[in-house]
């Protein structure tokens, strides 16, 4: 996701520009030159939209629709823009802020269709398209930001704030734009202002330079086994899919092919017996846009981290961190450390007990030596079921994509009285996307939600969501438009796709996302949903996981895929008792990276920055143990480099304090609880980004987080086993 709506109030940096169908305000035909009508004729992403409740017409839209599209709306805007500056009138927040709210409406419409498949859908047309525009849409972007006159209608609006007759989301609006054209540069000199365009322009071609070259050296690669013992313990519908693959890429042999996407490469480093195989397979995933081939990103790294550090200091700040975190929750550095540093001690701690657990596994399996890091996952899964009788693989059968997924409409039902119909007349950018109209309580229209489930080379990594359209409520009610994007198990033959514990509650957390920009009422395009601060917006969606793993909810959508079969009281023990089985792993891996994170974006002078030997230098200055990697290491940490949580991976951890405290008012009412689930929907989801996020927080909870609820939950404030 990309942030190109140029109020610039959204704090998601990855989220698309706010959109909606409707004609700008400040369009007038005039502004419709010959050449835009007829682009608008031949080019179904500026047409009319004839479709069910406006959604793309994807079946109409080519690769090569796209660039011209951005073209035609940048134009737009500009035309906007100098109707705005032009107006004789004294500046008041209906003839500036709130026209420069409303103006753009083309140019995202178009990102918004754009962005999602690019990271969905990509084509060689697309990736190309993606290198071109992204200097354009920064010139663009440093335009309205950096017009002079345009601020000084801002500024003019903003010094008589007080005395103005403005409601709290308009006053929020008319200060965030104020801030984020300062933050932007607007108060910069003119060679300043220069050297600024050029970094922003700079940046971002290496952020999509970085990202493609993420996805070339992840499907670049290929492991190709040719004996069956080597599987292991292998899921049936995975050794299917594996062997799928290999007829996919040309094998003609009985073999099985394996790449560096997660449904691929996590089962095998968790099932397979055979330690060459799982080391070539575990190198090949740390060892990305890393071999000085063409696809490397270390100078790009550098060459980011740089100029990033350049231009915080040109706009007033230390470094790049101080910028991002003056933005944030956190606010400073000094608090993202003091959260980081009171989880690091006793997570580190718990992977040392782990680590000694997992080493005498492998020693009692007669194998010598130390425990490496691709090992980790084949000997957990044994400490697993020897300590728990607990086999993962087992909850397959129960986790068919299509059960998890009605599970968690089934939830959603329950607490805010939501329905879904599928809607096979609504087409999606690939064959295997769902669209799901949904119903508000009362039978209303509510939302328009596509799912994407199933990985493949066109796809990027991970699980994200996207708004095709914002919520908003300027001339009207305007229905928000959603998608969920997972990288799951593609099914095969008669096999479905059958998730794994940490997959089901992967769905979880990205429907929490959906459900934040489902449920959004606001008025204002820049505050809806989940355009809110980075360590605010992993909220909403990390408190969905836990109603996951809870009985009551597992038994509402855990069935045998073949018999229809509720799932065993037994197995829901187990889960429930090994809820904090791993914990140190999974919280080292990923603070390591926040670690990672942060340490190149406090930096005030990053010149000559060498991203492996800085990584190491990090990692030991942290204590990190060897047999545990960063969960993203440098060259492949997309989420900093080429996505919006640059100096903000530390988010996940803070939102964290908020769901399990948050979660926490849910177990002292009812799991189920519509009338605290209606404070949640109430202060929470529909409110976006109009308030500060501890306000938000506050409003639901009556009071400030606490941090036990999360250490309790991670096993962190006694003793938990290994």
């Amino acid at each position: 996701m990309k942030n190109c709506k140029f109020v610039i109030v959204c704090s998601l940096t990855l989220a698309v520009a706010a959109c909606s169908d409707r004609q700008s305000a400040t369009e007038t035909p005039t502004a419709m030159n010959q050449s835009t009508m007829n682009d608008k004729a031949q080019n179904p992403l500026l047409a009319d939209w004839d479709t069910p409740f406006g959604v793309p017409p994807f079946e109409q839209i080519r690769s090569e629709h796209y660039l011209p599209a951005f073209r035609t709306g940048m134009t737009l805007q500009n035309e906007e823009i100098a109707s705005i500056v032009a107006d004789e009138s004294d500046a008041s927040f209906a003839n500036t802020i709130e026209a420069l709210e409303r103006s753009g409406s083309v140019l995202t419409r178009v990102s918004r269709v754009f962005f999602p498949v690019n990271s969905a859908h990509s084509d060689d047309v697309i990736k190309e398209t993606a290198k071109t525009i992204a200097p354009e849409l920064s010139a663009h972007r440093d335009d309205i930001t950096l017009n002079d006159r345009l601020f000084g209608r801002i500024d003019s609006v903003y010094r008589q704030r007080d005395s103005l007759d403005l409601n709290p989301e308009q006053r929020r609006l008319l200060d965030e734009t104020h801030k984020q054209f300062v933050r932007a540069g607007a108060n910069l000199g003119i060679s300043q202002k220069a050297r600024l365009r050029a970094i922003n322009s700079r940046l971002a071609s290496l952020s999509t330079e970085f990202n493609q070259n993420v996805l070339e050296e992840t499907n670049n690669f290929e492991l190709l086994v040719t004996e069956r013992e080597s599987l292991g313990d292998l899921p049936k519908s995975l050794v299917a899919l594996a062997a799928q693959r290999a007829k996919d890429n040309g094998h003609e042999c009985e073999c099985w092919s394996f790449s560096l996407q997660r449904p691929s490469i996590n089962p095998f480093l968790q099932y397979s017996p055979d330690r060459a195989a799982r080391k070539y397979l575990f190198d090949g995933y740390a060892m990305r846009a890393n071999n000085g081939n063409e696809h490397d990103n270390n100078s790009i790294i550098a060459e980011t981290v740089e100029l990033r550090a350049e231009r915080a200091q040109l706009l007033g700040y230390q470094s790049h961190a101080d910028y991002v975190l003056a933005d944030r929750m956190a606010e400073n550095k000094d608090r993202v450390y003091e959260l980081l540093d009171q989880v690091w001690k006793p997570a580190l701690a718990k992977a040392i007990d782990e680590r000694a657990a997992r080493q005498e596994m492998m020693n009692g399996d007669g194998v010598d030596g130390a425990l490496q890091a691709w090992d980790w996952r084949y000997y957990t899964e044994k400490v697993r079921k020897a300590k728990y009788a607990f086999d993962e693989d087992a909850l397959r059968p129960y986790f068919e994509v299509n059960a998890v997924r009605d599970g968690v409409f089934e939830l959603s039902n329950r607490l805010f009285g939501l329905t879904f119909e599928r809607r096979e007349d609504i087409v999606g950018w690939h064959p295997d996307q769902q669209a799901f109209e949904v119903f508000d309580a009362d039978g209303s229209h509510l939302a328009i939600l596509y799912m994407d489930f199933f990985a493949r080379e066109s796809k990027r990594g991970g699980a994200w969501m996207n708004a095709i359209r914002q919520q908003s409520n300027v001339d009207g009610f305007v229905t928000p438009i959603v998608t969920n994007n997972f990288n799951f198990p593609a099914p095969t033959g008669d096999s479905p796709s059958l998730l794994s514990l940490s997959e089901a509650e992967t769905l979880f957390h990205e429907f929490g996302h959906a459900l934040h920009g489902m449920l959004s009422n606001v008025t204002y395009e820049s505050f809806a949903g989940t355009s809110t601060p980075r360590d605010f917006v992993e909220f909403p969606s990390q408190v969905l996981e836990n109603w996951m793993k809870e009985p009551e909810v597992l038994r509402m959508f855990a069935k045998h895929y073949e018999t229809g079969e509720d799932i065993p009281a037994d197995i829901i023990d187990k889960i429930t008792a090994s809820a904090k089985f791993d914990q140190g792993f999974k919280t080292v891996e990923y603070m390591a990276a926040s670690y990672l994170d942060m340490a190149y974006h406090v930096m005030d002078d990053a010149q000559s920055t060498e991203p492996g030997a800085f990584e190491e230098r990090t990692m030991t200055d942290i204590g990190l143990i060897d047999e545990i990697i960063p969960r993203y290491r440098s060259t492949y940490f997309s989420h900093i480099f080429s996505g919006g949580y640059s100096a903000g991976y530390y988010s996940y951890l803070w939102s964290e304090i908020l769901d399990a405290d948050a979660f926490q008012a849910f177990k002292e009412t009812s799991l189920l609880s519509r009338e605290t689930a209606a404070r949640f929907r109430q202060h929470i989801l529909s409110t976006g980004g109009t308030r500060p996020g501890m306000e938000l927080y506050e409003n639901f909870r009556g009071r400030a987080p606490r941090i036990e609820p999360l250490l309790s939950r991670r096993g962190f404030l006694e003793p938990a086993g290994p």
